[in-house]
């Protein structure tokens, strides 16, 4: 069996710590990406239901449609799919980057369906987090 060399011990932290991080920020960013789309679905029924008088019949199939064509997806119930559109509707205004795509400037302009605002300096600040949000809509 070889030897430990002395400086092993501050190796295997320093990679833990590396690794605890990344998994750390990979949490984050799930997190995030499932606000945006929370905010993004509550936003396409909105404008369904101003430009084509969608009701809100179409929310139990939608969610009924949705679970039959993708059945591992969840949290698209009938009654989330409604969180949806009210977290749309209060967050409405709030400056939603779109998500940035490796090599992408995080200031690029955005695409058609999100606000045309200018992108803050740091564009997390204007997200309520996935905690406020679930305190706010899902718990109710």
């Amino acid at each position: 069996m070889s030897k430990v060399p002395s400086d092993y011990a501050a190796v295997l932290a320093d990679i833990k710590s590396r690794v605890q991080s990344a998994q750390s920020r990979a949490v984050l960013a799930v997190n995030a990406e499932l606000v945006r789309l929370y905010w993004d679905v509550g936003g396409v029924l909105e404008a369904r239901q101003q430009q084509a008088g969608w009701g809100a019949a179409v929310i139990p199939t939608l969610a009924r449609d949705l679970h039959n064509e993708l059945p591992e997806l969840k949290g698209f119930s009938e009654r989330n799919i409604g969180r949806m559109l009210a977290f749309h509707r209060a967050y409405r205004d709030v400056i939603w980057p779109p998500a940035v795509a490796k090599g992408q400037q995080r200031n690029a302009p955005p695409p058609n369906h999100w606000p045309r605002h200018p992108p803050p300096s740091h564009p997390s600040c204007c997200w309520p987090s996935l905690g406020h949000t679930i305190k706010c809509f899902w718990k109710r």
